[in-house]
């Protein structure tokens, strides 16, 4: 199973209380799964609204189970923000 970097951004950051952490996953949708058993409460209403980058490319509409996760990929997590 790939292993990978999970980072958080902005209001993710605050609600997990760290800015990155380990991901042991095929899937970004297990990958989140992960995520939200092991930070219950705010950061899984954070999740809702944020966009995923896996390794720079951006997610956006794909079901999360169709995306592979790479061997020491990263994923970034973003909350919507405002700005430039």
């Amino acid at each position: 199973m790939p292993k990978g970097t999970v980072r958080y951004w902005a209001a993710a950051k605050a609600a997990a209380g760290i800015s990155e952490e380990p991901y042991d996953a095929d899937t970004l949708a297990e990958a989140l799964g992960e995520i939200r058993e092991r930070h219950p409460g705010e950061l899984v209403r954070v999740l809702r609204r944020c966009s995923f980058l896996v390794d720079g490319n951006p997610v956006g509409t794909r079901d999360h189970e169709t995306v592979r996760l790479a061997e020491g990929g990263t994923v970034e997590v973003l909350p919507p923000f405002a700005g430039g």
